[in-house]
Parts: structure tokens; C-alpha cells; sequence
């Protein structure tokens, strides 16, 4: 083999190499995170809320919106101790992060042996996804998947639809999607 083959020969990996991690790079996630401006996930639900948030207490972005009634449901369905000391009603659940929500975040971060500083972001809402269970449609990308969310005090019924959308019904009972830039849940 001359020098001119085998330099051609090296030209040619090195272009093969920089793309396939150019494709690597450009792959779809297994969820997108709360810049997509939706809670949302693909393939497995296993781990689809690992990348989302943040929403806290005194944020300015996303502390009043849909992804907000999502936790606020998962922190009535974990019965977590509001201001007051009692648990987290369904009447706590208006898509506000405020010092209630907090604090109740802040007890069940507490409960689960988590960073407690009142932020739900991937270690909180990822530990919530933990408490999903299959109960129809399919985990294949682009399927409808529906789930029930069950927590230590009840449950609640979470739907991916086509998109990846996570959406659950709110207080009248109406199905709403998960988005971080708006609040239509009561």
C-alpha cells in the first residue's frame, strides 16, 4: 500500500467518523424538556419526566401554568402536608406555585428523601414518574400511551397522546395538556 491510498484511506474515516457524531448528536431524546414548552416524553415512559422543570416558588417563568396542575395533582395524589398541616386537596390544585405549593413540594421532597429545596426539577419530577403504571395504548413512538399516576393518598389518570403531550384532567374533570406557557386547568 503507497502513501497516497493510505492517506485517502484516513481521509475517509475521519469523514465517516465526524458523521455518524454528527447523526449521535442530532438523535432524538428519549423526552424533551421544559424549553419544548410542554411535558412530554417518547418511547418508554420510564424516566419521560427526568428533564423537566424547573418550577419553583418565586420563578418567574412557569410558575403559573398547565406542567404547575400536573405537580400540583401528584402532590394531592402523595397526600403532602400543605401550610396548614393537612394534606394537599384537590382544591390546592390551581396551576399557582405558590408558598402552599412549595411547601408541600418541600414535604414530599422530604418523604422521598430528596433534595429538599422546594424546585421541581429533573430529580423531583423524575421521581414522581417512578409512580406510573401502564394501563393501555402502546409505548411506541407516536402511539397514544395512557397511565394511571398512583401516589400514596389516590390516583389519577395521565394520557401521552400522539405527540408525546402528557395531559390529565383538571377539577372539572376537563383533559388538559401539560404546558409551561399557559394555565387553563382549575
Amino acid at each position: 500500500m503507497n502513501i497516497r491510498s493510505t492517506r485517502i484511506r484516513f481521509a475517509a474515516g475521519v469523514v465517516s467518523a465526524v458523521a455518524v457524531g454528527a447523526l449521535a448528536l442530532s438523535a432524538s431524546p428519549a423526552s424533551a424538556a421544559q424549553s419544548d414548552n410542554f411535558v412530554r416524553g417518547y418511547d418508554t415512559y420510564v424516566g419521560d419526566w427526568g428533564d423537566e422543570g424547573p418550577m419553583a416558588f418565586g420563578f418567574q417563568e412557569h410558575n403559573e401554568s398547565n406542567a404547575v396542575c400536573l405537580w400540583q395533582k401528584i402532590l394531592w395524589a402523595e397526600g403532602a402536608q400543605e401550610k396548614d398541616g393537612t394534606k394537599f386537596d384537590a382544591a390546592d390544585v390551581d396551576g399557582e406555585f405558590g408558598a402552599n405549593t412549595d411547601h408541600a413540594t418541600r414535604n414530599l421532597q422530604a418523604r422521598w428523601k430528596l433534595t429538599v429545596d422546594g424546585e421541581v426539577g429533573g430529580g423531583t419530577f423524575g421521581r414522581a414518574d417512578n409512580e406510573l403504571k401502564k394501563t393501555g395504548g402502546s409505548e411506541a413512538r407516536g402511539q397514544k400511551l395512557e397511565m394511571t399516576y398512583y401516589g400514596d393518598h389516590g390516583s389519577f389518570s395521565v394520557v401521552r397522546n400522539t405527540e408525546g403531550k402528557y395531559s390529565f384532567r383538571d377539577g372539572d374533570n376537563v383533559w388538559r395538556i401539560a404546558g409551561y406557557d399557559y394555565r387553563t386547568c382549575s
